[in-house]
């Protein structure tokens, strides 16, 4: 039976499983809560979304091939901060937009720390070859003296010049959006992206989706083998150039938390192929996947839709284009 408030549907895969009450506040303000699939296939969605008028949405893509199969949707939540995966014109025409801005940033700029010292150290293959009964050691390189280039100053960005700063490295910024008198490049030396190529060891990508970032002419221009950290989105990179400078030896490792095949059963990344395991460390799209992140994402979430629906504005608005 359904409540009288209305459907609200979940596709997100870890809403509601860390310590928080977010599902069970959705319950008690007289929701029904529908589960439906993350990637957000048409055929998967078409009867949740029937008589949806609430959406908590995750990553997959939300255009209007979605929203057709929701006539009653009024709000989407979605859960996280970037909207670069929703089409926005489509849903100014009558759907409220919000997300969790901050909510799982200290998820995300610990685990990119922990994916840039893994790749540096060699963790990851140290760990396999002692599994292997190999103990021989390799050499490594110290964060201290190293040159950072963070692609990004946003709240991940800045957070992660906070922690790479404690160890010691020598620091560069780019963010074309971000003026000159910000007090952060007091701390970080501001170069373009296209500078970054030769000037550091490691880049870190925290910059929205939807343009290549580290493509051919970057890698080539690149004056010394670079580490590159992404816990942005995997369309920052483009994969066949990496591949081909990973394979010269332009590049020393590639750690990240999304490949251009995440969610695709029928496709395997050559970048996971073995020749490279010991420079390439890939972890499944779980940087802000921490009960801390995923409490904080569920609660504004659901205080989103439902300031939204009460027909108020809700508290992390995303503005129509």
């Amino acid at each position: 039976m359904r409540s009288g408030r209305g459907v609200v549907v979940v596709t997100s895969r870890s809403f509601g499983s860390g310590g928080s009450t977010a599902e069970q506040d959705l319950l008690d303000s007289g929701f029904t809560v529908v589960r439906a699939a993350a990637d957000h296939a048409v055929d998967e969605l078409r009867l949740a979304l029937a008589s949806a008028v609430g959406w908590i949405a995750g990553t997959g893509p939300v255009g209007e091939q979605q929203f057709e199969l929701a006539p009653d949707l009024r709000v989407l939540a979605r859960y996280g901060v970037g909207v670069d995966n929703v089409d926005l014109a489509a849903a100014s025409r009558s759907i409220i937009v919000t997300n969790t801005p901050g909510a799982n940033s200290p998820a995300v700029i610990e685990h990119t720390v922990a994916l840039m010292l893994a790749a540096l150290r060699g963790i990851p293959a140290a760990d396999r070859r002692v599994r292997a009964g190999d103990w021989s050691p390799t050499l490594a390189r110290e964060l201290s003296s190293l040159t950072v280039g963070v692609v990004g100053l946003g709240r991940i960005g800045r957070g992660v010049v906070d922690r790479v700063s404690a160890f010691g490295a020598e620091l560069l910024g780019a963010d074309p959006y971000v003026p000159e008198a910000d007090p952060l490049f007091s701390r970080v030396v501001r170069r373009t992206v296209a500078e970054l190529a030769g000037s550091c060891d490691i880049v870190t990508l925290h910059a929205p989706g939807g343009a290549v970032v580290i493509a051919e002419g970057w890698l080539a221009a690149s004056d010394r083998p670079v580490g590159i950290v992404n816990t942005a989105r995997a369309d920052l990179v483009d994969e066949t150039a990496l591949l081909a400078a990973l394979e010269r030896g332009r590049v020393a490792f590639y750690a990240a938390d999304a490949l251009l095949v995440e969610h695709r059963s029928d496709a395997l990344s050559p970048l996971l192929a073995d020749e490279f395991a010991d420079r390439v460390v890939i972890t499944p799209h779980l940087a802000a996947q921490t009960r801390e992140a995923i409490d904080g994402m569920g609660r504004m979430a659901v205080a989103n839709l439902i300031a939204a629906l009460a027909g108020e504005t809700p508290p992390n608005l995303v503005p129509s284009p």
